[in-house]
């Protein structure tokens, strides 16, 4: 097989050799560049003005209609194009398209009704839709008093769901009659949609406390008769505030009770609850309250000493802490207003006693044995006492008075005897004072007062004292025992 495939090639080697097909591709080409030349030149060219978008047209077409179609352009029956439709589309043409108005109008607060028109006056779009604008009409365009719509759109839509232009609102004047009380009765034309707001735009005030009939929420239609109770001004002052108001209520109680002002307890208004009620009456409502006021006044305690038996004679202790009593007194204050008016003592009397602060003093004596240099002692008492001394010489009597030497008792002056207060230690009482022995208290001196002794000596052996030293009371123990050394 090899070999007959080249013996096959070899043979075809000899015959004639075809032309290049490449050679062929400038004819083709100048074949195309000729017809589409040819093509071309049959375009009609024209312009599209559709609001603010312009389009420039080559078509074959040759109608104003058709040449749109095939620019998918969508006309609604209200759109309105020059030349017409069926005009023949010439060269360079200009097709101008006017897009209709998409405008919302509303008849007497009814549903509002979408309209496509091609004009810019309101009343041609009231009358295409059977309405005519009398002089007493209301008619607002967006909420402005116009009469003429807007610029169209710049561009078409597909649907009727565009966005709305202009929102028209057209009320036809309704004819009412507005009787006031004993007034003479009053025609007045109205587009208001209510008869609240017909009274209000015809200068009519009304107050909440007002009748009127029927009620203002009530729609205002042609022929209705509006009567109008009129309500009278009062001024209410209670809890620290004015209240101005109207009212048709009858008399006093009436009125609070519409501004649910309740009077508890006392309270009480002027004028009173049954006073009828007049053109700018004032109301005054008094809160009246009490209270008791409760004042105490301390009351001292006092203190005071208790003898004690089972304390140690010259011992003391508190026998019981003292406690202010109480004194209080209940006035019942009355208030109008937060004012006071009267005060009234409703109680008097002690809340609590007061209790006495109690010291306890020893009466128990108790006999103890010292022992001393010169041999025990027994002594029942000891008493802290200013040592002085002295003797006959020192003793500032002179020596001419018949009583030099002599001490209280009659005894002559001698080592052993004591001066003391005869108050505190008892004439007749012997004495130990450490340092000097036992001594007889015999004498006094008018300097002697209290806690003081002055140690007798003979002038031949005096010795010189001024110290604070313990006195011991040495037994028997007298039948009166003097219980408090400070009294």
């Amino acid at each position: 097989m090899f070999i007959g495939n080249k013996h096959r090639l070899t043979h075809t080697s000899h015959q004639p050799k075809a032309r290049p097909s490449w050679l062929a591709i400038p004819l083709v080409l100048a074949a195309l560049s000729t017809l589409t030349a040819g093509y071309l030149s049959t375009f009609t060219p024209a312009k599209i003005i559709d609001g603010s978008r312009v389009i420039d047209l080559q078509t074959h077409q040759t109608t104003v209609g058709a040449a749109l179609r095939e620019s998918a352009i969508e006309l609604l029956p209200e759109d309105s194009v020059s030349p017409d439709l069926t005009a023949p589309l010439n060269r360079n043409d200009t097709i101008i398209i006017k897009r209709a108005r998409l405008v919302s109008v509303r008849v007497d607060n009814q549903e509002p009704e979408l309209v496509r028109t091609q004009s810019k006056s309101v009343a041609e779009v009231l009358e295409l839709l059977g309405y005519s604008l009398g002089e007493r009409d209301f008619l607002s365009v967006n909420g402005q008093p116009v009469g003429e719509l807007p610029d169209a759109p710049s561009a078409a839509s597909n649907s009727l769901a565009e966005p709305v232009t202009a929102d028209i609102d057209f009320r036809h004047a309704v004819e009412l009659t507005v009787q006031e009380q004993e007034h003479s009765p009053v025609t007045i034309f109205t587009t208001a949609p209510t008869i609240g707001e017909a009274l209000m735009q015809a200068g009519y005030t009304i107050y909440l406390a007002d009748t009127v009939r029927p009620s203002p929420a009530a729609p205002a239609q042609s022929g209705t008769h509006v009567f109008i109770t009129r309500s009278r001004p009062v001024s209410v002052w209670v809890d620290g505030r004015r209240i101005k108001t109207r009212t048709h209520r009858a008399v006093v109680a009436d009125v609070l009770a519409d501004l649910n002002i309740v009077l508890y307890g006392e309270d009480y208004a002027r004028p009173e609850l049954n006073t009828a009620i007049s053109d700018n009456t004032e109301i005054k409502v008094v809160r009246v309250r009490h209270e008791v006021v409760i004042n105490q006044d301390v009351i001292p305690f006092e203190t005071r000493w208790e003898a004690n038996v089972d304390l140690e004679l010259d011992h003391e202790a508190l026998g019981q802490e003292g406690q202010p009593g109480v004194h209080e007194r209940r006035t019942l204050v009355y208030y109008e207003d937060n004012a006071e008016i009267k005060r009234e003592l409703i109680a008097d009397f002690v809340a609590r006693e007061p209790q006495d602060k109690i010291y306890n003093y020893g009466t128990k004596v108790v006999v103890r044995t010292m022992q001393t240099p010169s041999g025990p002692v027994e002594y029942w008492r000891v008493i802290r006492m200013l040592a002085t001394s002295y003797s006959a010489s020192t003793a500032g009597v002179s020596r001419s008075a018949s009583y030099y030497g002599r001490v209280r008792c009659g005894f002559a002056m001698r080592s052993g005897i004591v001066a003391v207060d005869p108050r505190l230690i008892p004439l007749g009482t012997n004495v130990y004072v450490d340092g000097y022995g036992v001594g007889n208290a015999c004498d006094t001196g008018s300097a002697i007062i209290g806690k003081r002794i002055d140690l007798g000596y003979d002038d031949n052996n005096l010795q010189l004292w001024y110290r604070w030293v313990d006195v011991y009371l040495l037994t028997p123990v007298p039948a009166n025992v003097r219980l408090s050394l400070d009294d």
